[in-house]
Parts: structure tokens; sequence; C-alpha cells
């Protein structure tokens, strides 16, 4: 196979990929800030309105996984570019439907379709960045890419705070087919054009499950993900409800809380890429973002009668910790040849997303189950997480510098 040339830091291509994420987590993040003001204007009330919005970002959740699939499959076989195009149509479709739903049916089917849709957005994004810039660099771009995409979810906390609703849900879907006019320009992978037309398998998911050593990469980048989405899914989307179990007085905004975290988020999404180039190792400079997770996780559930203005900090600080999210899918797409890449980047984010309901699952069986306390059930599910996760860790392989043009067989 013939390296394509590469690109600078500061191209159109990463540009586009940025801008992408950003319009991704806007839209991904958005129910969590309008949750309760939607559903109340839908007649939901109280523990209804928790169980309804927890159920209805599970179907949400659910979308995204069956979208990594899609999307993935569709990314390896049809090319980068045909996701990028197609999965930002369709959640800028479902999120402009979202803003005239009137019931909760309504609700659930439009964020599954477009959770469906946001599926595709970073891994296609991610991939066609690596497989575009020099390996020396890679690790910088998607860095850039996931720092600047993260601020989206800045962006939705104000829009959330001047805006009802549904007018919110109009921004994004606009926002979306706005982007489309900056992708008209980017131009598809050289490595994966060279293979485009040749007899390879492309895009076939079994091919994870039919290698042993294969199936292991698969699963470990898998689960190197998870405390992301305990954190933010559970921890953060649902801190207002801590809140008030904390017995903290002043009235958390889930909104704000997850504002902060994204802040955050972003700036670690930039340091991290510069922390692994330093150190010439993904791991290392995971391991150095997990126990700052598991600090903040720690101080999360020692604040009895806390503050609002501690409850944010902490926020802030399990965000900045989970800020490896783009290192995280980097590595899946480094782990795998370019005939599967696409796949694995984009399947990859999206069933550590799609654990999210797994993880709830997990904190209400303690509850239900253990009769444990809501704060109680939400640590242990933590420290499961948490021992997962690093054991993942551990037992994967280093990627930092490795060369992608190669296929898998």
């Amino acid at each position: 196979m013939q390296q394509n040339k590469t690109i600078g830091l500061l191209s159109l291509p990463v540009l586009v990929a940025a801008l992408g994420y950003f319009v991704d987590i806007y839209d991904l993040l958005l129910f969590g800030m309008i949750r309760n003001n939607s559903l109340l204007s839908l007649g939901l009330l109280g523990d209804d309105a928790i169980k309804t919005g927890l159920k209805i970002m599970s179907i949400q959740m659910y979308g995204m996984l069956i979208g990594g699939i899609i999307w993935g499959i569709m990314g390896d076989k049809k090319g980068r570019l045909s996701v990028l195009f197609g999965s930002i149509i369709m959640y800028s479709l479902a999120n402009i439907a979202n803003g005239f739903v009137h019931n909760v049916l309504q609700y659930e089917i439009c964020r599954f379709i477009a959770g469906i849709g946001l599926a595709g957005e970073l891994g296609a994004g991610i991939t066609l960045v690596s497989e575009l810039i020099s390996k020396e660099k890679r690790g910088i771009a998607t860095s850039i890419v996931a720092g600047v995409g993260l601020t989206g979810a800045v962006v939705a906390y104000f829009i959330s705070q001047s805006f009802d609703w549904r007018i919110c849900f109009y921004i994004g879907g606009g926002l979306g087919l706005l982007l489309l006019l900056l992708r008209v320009s980017v131009f598809e992978s050289g490595m994966y054009e060279s293979l485009k037309n040749k007899e390879i398998r492309k895009g076939n998911i079994f091919m994870f499950f039919t290698n042993g050593a294969r199936f292991k990469k698969y699963l470990l980048a898998i689960l190197i993900g998870l405390p992301t989405w305990y954190v933010i899914g559970l921890l953060i989307q649902v801190s207002d409800k801590f809140g008030k179990e904390f017995g903290i007085k002043e009235k958390i905004v889930a909104g704000k809380a997850v504002m902060y975290a994204y802040v955050a988020i972003s700036i670690a999404d930039l340091l991290i890429g510069l922390v692994s180039q330093v150190l010439k190792s993904r791991k290392k400079a995971l391991y150095i973002f997990y126990a700052i997770t598991i600090v903040g996780i720690v101080l999360y559930f020692n604040q009895y009668n806390g503050t609002s203005t501690g409850m944010y900090a902490i926020c802030a600080l399990m965000g900045f910790g989970t800020g490896f999210w783009a290192l995280f899918v980097t590595m899946a797409a480094e782990h795998f040849g370019t005939n599967l890449r696409a796949t694995a980047a984009t399947t990859v984010p999206n069933m550590v997303r799609g654990s999210l309901p797994l993880i709830l699952l997990l904190f209400g069986y303690l509850q239900t189950g253990m009769n444990y306390s809501f704060i109680t059930s939400a640590a242990i599910t933590g420290a499961v997480v948490m021992i997962i996760s690093t054991t993942a860790v551990f037992m994967t392989e280093e990627t930092f510098g490795k060369d992608l043009d190669f296929i898998e067989q």
C-alpha cells in the first residue's frame, strides 16, 4: 500500500472534523441540559421526570450503539466521507423534528433516530484525520478535533439558558445542516482510496470476533472508555438529584454541571495529546487521567452538606480526568488495519456510549435488588467501572507512533 500525502494540524479536514464533533457534542448533551424543562412541558414531574429522562437518555444511547455499527461498516465499505455526510443529515433532521414532539413516545423516537445519526461523526472524523496526518503529529491532531468539538457542550448550555427547549433543538439541527457546506471541500483519505476498489474484505464487523487476538484488542478498546459515561451519564447528568441526596442546600443545575465538566474535558482533551506526545505513550497518559478521575469520584461521594460551588468544581475535576475521549478513540483507530479502521473507530466509542444503560442497570439493581442507598449504589458502580477499565489499559498494547498503512487479513 502507498502512504498518502499528509496534511497540517490546522488543515481543512482537521477543522471540519472538529466542527463536526462540536455539533455532535451540542446535540448529544443538549437533552441533559433541557431535560427538566422539556419533560415538565410534557406534563412530567419529580421522580417521574427523572425516570423518564434516564429512559430517554438510554434510548438515545441504544440508537448510538446501532448507529455505530451501521456507520462504522459504511465508513470502511463506502468511505470516510460518506459517513460524515450521511450521519450529520440524519441527526440534524432528527433534532429539528424533536422540536415538534408533544408526548414522550415521540420524544423517544426522535432521540433514537438522532442517536443513530450522532454515532457516525467522531469515529469517521478521527479515522480520516488519523490517516491524513503524519504519525508523529497524529495524537495532537485528534486532540485538537476533540478539544474544539467538546466546546459544543458550553455552547449548548448557554443556548439552553437563553431559548425555549424546542428552539434549542432547531438550532442544533440548523448548525448541522450549515456544516454540510464546509464538508463539500474535504477530500478522502489516500490510504482508503488505495484499497477502495481492491478485492479485500472491508467493514466486516464479524472480523472482530473470528480472531482471538483481534477480539481481545477490540474488547479492551471498549472497556478503556467506560469511566467517561459513568461520570457524565450518571454522576454529572443527574447531579441535581445527587445534590439533594448529599444535603446540599443550594439548587444544583445539572446543565451547569455538564457545562463545567465539558469545559474541563475540552481542555484535558487538548492536553492529553501533548502528554502522550511527551511520554511517547498512550497508556501512560491514560493512567495519569484515570488517577485524576478516581480522585474526583472520591471527592464527589464525600461532599455531604457541601455547597453548589463545591459540586460544580468536583464535576469539573471529574470532567478533566475523563478528558481522554480523543485519545481512546485514536487508540481504537490505531489498533486496526485500513479495511477495518472506520468500523473500529466508530463502533468502539458508541459501544462505550451504549454501555451507559448497562451501567444504569447495575446502578438500579444495587438499589432495588441489593437494597443499597442511591449514593452507595452509585459509588459501588463507579468502583466496578474503574477496576474494569484500569485492568483493560494494563492489558492493551501500546499504539503510540504505530504505522497505520496496513490491512487486516
